[in-house]
């Protein structure tokens, strides 16, 4: 399939609705990536933190490898940026997601929201948009909470080889124990 067809969707000049109740369908799943406001297309990151981690590619096959070594900017306890309106001046590599970035990056997670979109894809149930609750990416088991290692600063670029993981390639995550000690396990989407 070629990239350029990964989002169509249909146009339309009101909400298509829900077939079973009439309830308007989420706007996720009615417009084309070109088509969300401002606002919505914020809202399609889940806050999960992976696209933030640095990455290494082989120079040879173009493979790219996660590691567990976040952005500068990545906090990695909320797992946002801590200067997300000056982080480009910041971070000069730091990628601003678009409609045609999203087609052509290959290396956005599978549980990416803009890439579960721009494929025709819906929205897991622990994204945010879905569940109403931004925690619930984190209790998922999907957000970089609790697996990074540290920041770019903390780490020799040396190292970086050290530091390849293979979880944030996965679109499963790990359950988080809740507070009263339930057990933890695997979650998918």
């Amino acid at each position: 399939m070629r990239a350029s067809t990964l989002s169509s969707r249909p146009i339309t000049t009101a909400p298509s609705c829900d077939a079973t109740d009439g309830t308007p369908e989420p706007f996720w799943r009615s417009k084309r990536l070109e088509e969300m406001s401002a606002s919505e297309w914020e809202s399609l990151c889940d806050g999960c933190g992976r696209c933030c981690l640095l990455k290494l590619e082989d120079e040879d096959t173009g493979e790219v490898h996660y590691t567990d070594v976040g952005c500068v900017l990545l906090d990695s306890g909320t797992c946002r940026c801590r200067d997300y309106p000056g982080r480009q001046a910041a971070v000069p590599d730091c990628l601003r997601l678009t409609p045609e970035a999203v087609r052509t990056v290959k290396w956005l997670p599978k549980t990416c929201g803009y890439r579960l979109v721009a494929e025709g894809r819906d929205l897991p149930g622990w994204h945010p948009l879905v569940s109403g609750d931004p925690e619930s990416v984190h209790a998922a088991g999907i957000s970089v909470r609790d697996r990074v290692f540290g920041t770019e600063k903390d780490v020799d670029e040396e190292e970086l080889m050290d530091r390849v993981v293979h979880w944030p390639e996965l679109a499963i995550g790990r359950r988080r124990r809740d507070p009263g000690g339930n057990s933890s396990g695997s979650t998918t989407f």
